[in-house]
């Protein structure tokens, strides 16, 4: 499975909702600001604009192309890293400051259930589609042969 198909997969309404929680000022201190304004193709990069390009977003996840879902992915992930740290310390994953290696095999900690107990833990509280993706994400990412994605 590619990271476009975890996108499709949750569909449109989750990849918009996505979208509109992205932090611009978390972009620029990632230093990702750039990178994704020229990736979507804004003139102008901020909530706003970011809003109104999801359909065309949309229509260019479908084309599957894995760099493009990578850098949304990456915009998306790093506008909360908060959630991030609070889920990999719910299960117990290391981390430093929500990243590990990409090399390190953290599937060791992620037992069996781990999603649906993650989802239940933080869904009442969280963005619920910043999570769902968060959850399919470190699935895809610890297990990227897998084609199963968890839907609640």
């Amino acid at each position: 499975m590619q990271l476009s198909d975890v996108f499709l997969g949750l569909g449109e309404d989750h990849f918009s909702g996505m979208l509109r929680t992205v932090s611009i000022g978390k972009l620029r201190t990632y230093q990702l600001y750039d990178r994704l304004k020229t990736r979507a193709h804004l003139a102008k990069l901020n909530s706003e604009t970011l809003r109104k390009a999801a359909p065309r977003l949309w229509a260019r996840m479908q084309e599957r192309n894995d760099d493009f879902a990578t850098d949304i992915g990456q915009a998306i992930l790093i506008s909360h890293l908060d959630l991030i740290i609070e889920v990999l310390n719910f299960l117990g994953v290391p981390h430093d400051d929500g990243f590990f290696p990409k090399d390190a095999d953290v599937s060791q900690h992620l037992s069996e259930g781990w999603q649906q107990r993650a989802w239940d833990h933080f869904s009442a509280a969280k963005p619920q589609s910043a999570l769902l993706f968060y959850i399919n994400h470190l699935a895809w990412e610890t297990r990227p042969d897998s084609d199963t994605l968890f839907k609640p």
